[in-house]
């Protein structure tokens, strides 16, 4: 008798040109290009960030914050694009987004890289995969990223039958 059994696509990294550099703000931030599942059919998505920062003590919220957004055919959550790139938003402090956060991750230690865990895009979205989805990160640390050395990846989740 076969069996279904959760599959993952390659781990494929994203175009990260803006987010390098990024400074420490709770308006401003970076989005990726969009990724379109219409082909692929992914249930999920699985994120994961890593950041490296500049030699600058942690301030604010000592974090950073990773948010999805979606769409069905090419308008998308706003303000995002769909392009990668910087983005401006109300500030993260005080006002509701209209993309949903899908992690946080710290910055404690000075200099430091920091990496998160895998991130389900799919739970922001009720436990479906939009046919249009991309990626928010939003520095509010106190450190602005490194010139480089930073990655965004993620991999498609879905079933096989083995």
């Amino acid at each position: 008798m076969a069996s279904i059994k959760l599959a993952f696509g390659s781990v494929t990294s994203m175009t990260v040109t803006n987010l390098h550099s990024l400074a420490s703000s709770a308006t401003v931030g970076w989005q990726s290009a969009v990724i379109d599942n219409s082909t692929d059919l992914y249930e999920d998505a699985l994120v994961q960030v890593i950041l490296d920062h500049a030699n600058t003590a942690p301030a604010n919220d000592k974090a950073s914050y990773v948010y999805a957004y979606g769409g069905l055919e090419t308008s998308y959550s706003d303000p995002a694009s769909g392009t990668e790139g910087t983005i401006t938003i109300a500030t993260i402090v005080s006002n509701p987004q209209a993309f949903k956060q899908i992690g946080t991750v710290p910055y404690n230690t000075q200099d430091a890289v920091v990496e998160s865990q895998p991130m389900s895009v799919a739970s922001a979205f009720g436990g479906i995969l939009p046919i249009k989805w991309g990626i928010i990160v939003v520095n509010y640390s106190g450190a602005a990223y490194a010139a480089s050395g930073n990655t965004v990846k993620w991999a498609g989740v879905y079933r096989t039958v083995a």
